[in-house]
């Protein structure tokens, strides 16, 4: 599937330089969230979850707390006792945010949060906090979001927040404050579409040497290097014939002997539009490409572009045996507003 395609892949992702730099001179004034894996120190955790996967279906987790706690108790003592009920919320913009329980243990906090729309439907399955959540706390932390369940009927998602203390020492302090800014939803996945074109007909293409943002694949490090903060793209096009809306083919030719397939995204900072590349052969194999890697243009323009280049290990005389597929994501929804609670953790 899609998401655990994309899901591995950003596991190989590198950042630019610029970026660690940047992060680096922030790190000790304030909390730090990034795509990490999720944390469970205990198995039951993981348990928790598929319960509450399991009956998303009624709106009992935005109505009715104790219920819910009550289910979980029914099922497995143990687990009901790890999560204490805090109900805090704050609305803004007809839509409501709650915490609804948290589990401190050791360096771990596990916060679940439900965001509810009170009045519209911009709230549905495919919500995402799109790394617009921020973790106010005394200590320097790692977290991760990742989306539990959804009610249709009260129109209401719930994310479980984990927060890792980055020194891996014991979380301590009365209180956190979490907030959100904006969110995404409306997602559309595009699932191994066909790009229609004859590679054959691929020429070597100009190239400019641009400024990383990040990049990731299986030979990064090899082509590129987790240290360099510049690479040869392929000079940009005018947007050619792509089945994806939200996201446009800017340019695919050869580079020093490889394959390079360009995309770009327009105000990439309020949307989640992403996706891959590969090729398959005649016997339906896929080749994968050997790397990626990001880069922006406009930035001082005020329509900033993101950028995307797939880079495949294949010559132009071995071209012919292949077709380019991809898979993608676009959103075609932001809501933006001031969602902040805060609660205590012990």
């Amino acid at each position: 599937m899609f998401k655990d395609k994309y899901y591995s892949m950003n596991e190989e992702i590198y950042p630019g330089n610029q970026i660690i730099n940047k992060i680096k001179s922030k790190y000790k004034y304030q909390c730090k969230r990034s795509k990490l894996k999720m944390i469970f120190s205990k198995p039951i955790i993981i348990f928790i979850v598929l319960i509450i996967c399991s009956f998303t279906t009624t709106p009992i987790i935005a109505y009715n707390v104790p219920a819910f706690y009550e289910l979980i108790y029914q099922i497995s003592p143990m687990s009901a006792q790890f999560f204490m009920p805090v109900q805090e919320s704050c609305e803004d913009n007809g839509i409501k945010m709650e915490v609804i329980s948290t589990y401190i243990h050791d360096s771990t906090a596990e916060i679940y949060i439900a965001l509810q729309d009170l009045r519209e439907n911009r709230v549905d399955e495919t919500t995402d906090l799109f790394d617009s959540y921020y973790i106010h706390c005394p200590f320097d932390t790692m977290a991760t979001c990742k989306k539990v369940g959804f009610d249709e009927a009260s129109k209401t998602a719930t994310f479980l927040i984990s927060i890792t203390e980055c020194d891996n020492k014991r979380i301590t302090g009365n209180k956190i404050t979490f907030s959100v800014n904006k969110f995404i939803s409306g997602k559309h996945e595009y699932n191994h579409i066909p790009v229609r074109m004859d590679l054959s007909d691929i020429k070597e293409s100009n190239s400019k040497e641009v400024s990383l943002i990040g990049g990731g694949g299986e030979k990064y490090g090899e082509y590129v290097g987790s240290n360099t903060e510049t690479n040869n793209a392929i000079v940009s096009s005018a947007s050619m014939d792509f089945p994806v809306k939200g996201i446009d083919f800017t340019g695919i030719g050869f580079v020093n002997n490889m394959l390079h397939v360009q995309t770009s995204v327009i105000d990439a900072l309020n949307n989640d539009n992403h996706g891959y590349f590969y090729l398959r052969d005649e016997n339906e194999n896929i080749i994968e490409s050997a790397y990626s890697f990001n880069f922006i243009e406009n930035t001082n323009n005020g329509e900033r572009v993101d950028y995307n280049e797939h880079v495949f290990d294949v010559s132009p005389l071995e071209i012919d045996k292949y077709s380019l597929y991809g898979t993608f994501v676009t959103s075609n929804l932001l809501t933006e507003g001031n969602w902040r609670v805060t609660f205590p953790i012990n």
